[in-house]
């Protein structure tokens, strides 16, 4: 039960964002002080960078929200969030008994991303998504039925498409796999990257269509931009995300992808008791180039949004860390990786860790970044300050 002094924070989403910041601000702040607010719409988190396994059959371990949060003074609440008014500061939820609605004095968005079809005709209707679990679990009862000798088309040759692809094609050899791309397959790759991509999909037998652009999806094929007609049983669209779109319907300042426009701190430009975090946020890098939408930028950015709430309330000096890249790690079935070396804004240097060491390498990165939401205190919660006397918010301008 929350206590008329305590300050409220909200906390909308439980990916690898929302639950990050949450346990971050669990380990910030004093209960007696704080009251953290965990809304979800589903009790268990999701491994989103596992879902090409799910989808092939591979079982994942079930995290349930209400038990990693146990202990740790956050409340996990089941609801779907159905509106934020930024105005006076709700958050209208439904649940099993019903609507209602959640004040809040910290809003952290983190509501993140979902499939895009990107208006293709057909792709909403015959192609299968793996952003998120149910899509997986679809994709995987769907490739189940499939008999041997049948096509699987994956349309998108980013991290998300490479790996779908050579999942399914290591899970199911007696598939006919074949990838389409834009542009060349690893085009963003260095060249030894590039290399090494294309002996795995030659190993695996999968047929890699470059600078194929997909115009339509129909049952039983894709057209390509070129007029070519490509025989697909199943087509797994992975050619990349959209924000969810609640944030559009309030007065933030948001882009023209509905993407929370942020400072450097993960707060909102418009509106200083909102934060955003995640594929959500329109952040910053290195050089002030965009944040892509990833793992790798969702969990910096909810340390960055955690320790900037948790500094303003307590009055402990802001943090300044830019959020930065090392690598792209990307799985090429359980036997095969690609850990491709980086700059700080995230274009890809010559250096590259290839082959079952990379497979191993991304293995342990999934791992520590489930463990770290796992574990949101990281067991003894630490640091933990006391809440300074609340001071009037700017003025806001319209």
């Amino acid at each position: 039960m929350q206590h008329p002094t305590q300050h409220r924070i909200v906390v909308l989403g439980a990916g690898y964002a929302g639950a990050v910041a949450a346990g971050r601000l669990a380990r910030r702040l004093r209960p007696q002080d704080a009251a953290i607010t965990l809304v979800n719409a589903e009790p268990h988190f999701v491994e989103r960078v596992r879902m090409h396994q799910l989808a092939t059959g591979q079982e994942l371990r079930a995290r349930p929200l209400d038990e990693m949060f146990a202990k740790t003074g956050v409340e996990v609440r089941i609801a779907q969030v159905t509106g934020v008014d930024t105005d006076r500061r709700t958050v209208s939820v439904t649940d099993p008994d019903g609507t209602g609605e959640l004040a809040y004095d910290t809003l952290v968005y983190a509501l993140g991303s979902a499939w895009n079809p990107q208006d293709v005709p057909g792709a909403a209707e015959h192609a299968h998504e793996i952003a998120g679990r149910t899509g997986a679990l679809r994709l995987r009862e769907r490739l189940a039925g499939l008999a041997a000798g049948r096509t699987v088309v994956v349309v998108g040759g980013g991290l998300t498409g490479l790996e779908a692809a050579t999942e399914i094609a290591e899970a199911r050899p007696d598939l006919d796999v074949t990838l389409t791309a834009r542009g060349e397959l690893g085009d963003w790759l260095s060249p030894k990257g590039r290399r090494h991509l294309r002996k795995v999909f030659h190993t695996l037998g999968i047929t890699a269509r470059e600078n194929a652009a997909v115009t339509a999806v129909a049952a039983d094929h894709v057209v390509t931009a070129d007029g070519t007609s490509v025989p697909a049983d199943v087509t797994v669209w992975t050619t990349g995300f959209a924000v969810h779109p609640l944030a559009r319907a309030t007065t933030l300042d948001v882009t023209d992808t509905g993407r929370i426009v942020v400072d450097s701190t993960m707060r909102s430009v418009s509106h200083p008791d909102v934060y955003a975090v995640g594929d959500a946020a329109l952040a910053a890098g290195p050089g002030g180039k965009p944040l892509r939408m990833s793992c790798a930028s969702g969990v910096p950015t909810a340390w960055q949004a955690a320790d900037a709430v948790a500094a303003r309330l307590t009055g402990a000096k802001l943090p300044k860390v830019t959020p930065r890249y090392f690598n792209q790690c990307i799985s090429l079935g359980r036997s095969q990786g690609l850990i491709q070396y980086v700059t700080a804004d995230d274009r890809a240097v010559g250096a590259a860790l290839t082959g079952r060491l990379a497979a191993l390498y991304k293995e342990l990165v999934c791992k520590s970044a489930a463990w770290g939401v796992a574990n949101p205190t990281l067991g003894v919660p630490t640091r933990r300050r006391p809440v300074a006397p609340r001071t009037p918010e700017p003025a806001r301008t319209v």
